[in-house]
């Protein structure tokens, strides 16, 4: 059975994209710990970020560090977090957050009622400093 990011990456659920390429795919969380919340996101279905081939890995990583640039234009954060957990989809992501102070990076503190045209909006903010970055693999979905 597909995993949910799965399903998002084949459009058969909704997402919030800022950025796609041949490896790897970019959605905003539906529960972000703050504005920006970014998933990157292997399109190869693998549970575990030690079972990912080491050049997935290094590209993921560098799509990480694209999407943390692009949120420390957006929103100036104190510093931006790259956290792997993987415990709730058995699917390997990214999270990249902005941090202004140690419980941003609190899961329990996740804004789990944010609405779709916020988290909306906040992917429009993430393109836009993206492309402001010089970035090509933005996407406008």
């Amino acid at each position: 059975m597909p995993s949910i990011f799965t399903k998002i990456i084949d459009g058969d659920l909704p997402g919030h994209f800022v950025w796609r390429d041949d490896v790897c795919v970019v959605f905003l969380t539906i529960a972000p710990l703050k504005p920006g919340h970014a998933l990157v996101v292997p399109r190869a279905e693998v549970e575990s970020w030690t079972d990912l081939d080491l050049g997935v890995m290094k590209h993921l990583s560098g799509v990480a560090h694209a999407i943390g640039r692009a949120l420390d234009k957006a929103y100036h954060p104190e510093k931006v977090g790259l956290t792997i957990l993987g415990l709730e989809v058995p699917h390997v992501h990214l999270h990249v957050s902005c941090i202004w102070k140690p419980t941003d990076l609190d899961f329990g503190n996740a804004d789990a009622n944010a609405s779709p045209e916020s988290v909306a909006k906040e992917a429009v903010i993430v393109r836009s400093a993206l492309r402001d970055l010089g970035y090509d693999q933005v996407v406008d979905r």
